[in-house]
């Protein structure tokens, strides 16, 4: 395998020889579990030796992982206690958030915790750190490129999110430096496909006829990235790690909103969406993908076929009858 070549975040596109063939590869993902990396989980572990990191604490969630082909490691990430975990990884990925309001636990768990196991992970021949659009200050009605200004945009739901979110970045930044580790940090907006996400929720609560909320300054306008797009673009993420540590907004091409994807839900079930503005929630937060395009590629599954596709895989009962 290729090392990738070290780049600046405004340098040129990698070349398609420095982009990793991940094909018997060692790789570390760590928050297997969750919404966004069990697709990761699932197609990387086919053809690659893949350990998953978590804290397992159900056994029917560690069993999942190992049957997709994965191993599995019990460890807390607050704990920073990695014996047990190999450091003969070719990459990490590191998809793992801990949100549970304690400013205390989650500044370790996610600032502290990244810092340690880049350290014992060093050897590495990259590391991506999976952030949030979630660090950026919201107030701005613009795409948001990597260079704009940073903020606590999510404190009116989940308080220690983009603080921790942001100090994590600060950690993966000094550590890619201090263990000469090539890093990408990729800022990534709403995650959704066959297995949910945000838009899934909302058409939960669509057919319990629950209302959903959606900011007073809409449209509420994000960049859904469905799960087949991300899960593709691993490769090309980790080609433009570098040391100082590359920075990405990491979500779909075409930006939508909570209103229209609520309306094209609306559309294929039939069901309507109750929207309530309010100002106690997100506002939106809309990346500009200019250089995602630029070193990584264009996502490709256009929001509505995914949306389509998602009711299709989990709730094909509430499609409309054509």
């Amino acid at each position: 395998m290729t090392t990738p070549a070290t780049r600046s975040t405004t340098g040129p596109t990698p070349s398609p020889a420095s982009i990793p063939d991940l094909t018997g590869a060692r790789i570390l993902i760590t928050g297997p579990t969750s919404q966004v990396a069990l697709p990761v989980v699932a197609q990387l572990a086919q053809n690659n030796d893949v350990h998953g990191l978590a804290r397992f604490q159900k056994k029917e969630a560690r069993d999942q992982i190992e049957a997709l082909g994965a191993k599995t490691l019990a460890v807390d990430l607050a704990s920073g206690d990695f014996r047990d975990v190999p450091q003969d990884f070719d990459y990490v990925l590191h998809f793992a958030v801990v949100k549970t309001g304690d400013f205390d636990y989650d500044l370790r768990a996610n600032a502290e915790g990244v810092g340690l196991l880049m350290a014992h992970c060093r050897e590495a021949r990259a590391f991506l750190h999976c952030s949030t659009a979630g660090v950026y200050h919201d107030a701005d009605n613009h795409p948001l490129k990597e260079t704009d200004p940073l903020g606590d945009n999510h404190r009116v739901m989940m308080p220690t999110y983009s603080l921790c979110k942001i100090s994590a970045e600060s950690v993966v930044r000094t550590s890619a430096r201090l263990f000469d580790l090539p890093t990408t940090i990729a800022r990534f907006s709403v995650p959704y496909g066959d297995n949910g996400g945000w838009p899934w929720y909302h058409l939960m609560m669509m057919n319990a006829g629950a209302p959903i909320p959606v900011h007073n300054d809409g449209p509420s306008l994000y960049n859904l990235i469905h799960e087949d797009d991300y899960t593709n673009m691993i490769p090309s993420m980790l080609a433009n790690a570098s040391v100082p540590a590359t920075t990405l907004n990491w979500g779909g091409s075409e930006a939508t909103s909570i209103e229209e994807w609520c309306q094209y839900l609306g559309e294929l079930t039939g069901l309507e969406p109750k929207l309530s503005p309010t100002e106690n929630t997100l506002r939106g937060i809309q990346l500009d993908p200019a250089l995602m395009h630029e070193r990584v590629g264009r996502t490709e599954v256009a929001w509505k076929d995914g949306i389509r596709r998602m009711v299709e895989a989990r709730n094909p009962e509430l499609l409309k009858v054509d």
